[in-house]
């Protein structure tokens, strides 16, 4: 028993000993100064952060609306609340689209190209 835990640990030592080393050589790219390249690229991501963090708190605030409507339990006050809430969500989506619209036109019109062009950059 003994000769065969030292033959296998004779034959593990050579094996471990007889694998050559490698150093493998990774590439670790610079990033670019920061995030963004320049101020165009940094009010790009700016704007596309709070389209999308204006979309989402509407859609919220429309959720809101919506439970307090179902949850309202036929008092008036209660619904008118949850009614306004609806029209507040729906006029700000409304708003929120129209936003989105002007800067298509805006960025099209300073020579951007269009919307969907400046998203495919980013």
């Amino acid at each position: 028993m003994r000769n065969k835990l030292n033959g296998l640990a004779l034959t593990a030592a050579a094996f471990v000993t007889s694998a050559p080393a490698v150093f493998a050589q990774i590439q670790v790219e610079e990033p670019d100064s920061f995030f963004f390249s320049d101020i165009g690229t940094l009010i790009n991501k700016a704007l596309n952060f709070v389209m999308v963090l204006g979309a989402l708190l509407v859609f919220m605030y429309l959720i809101w609306g919506g439970i307090e409507w179902i949850t309202s339990g036929g008092d008036k006050g209660k619904t008118e609340s949850a009614r306004n809430k609806i029209t507040a969500a729906v006029l700000g989506l409304i708003v929120l689209a129209a936003s989105w619209a002007i800067l298509g036109l805006v960025l099209n019109f300073l020579g951007a190209g269009s919307l969907n062009d400046v998203l495919d950059n980013i």
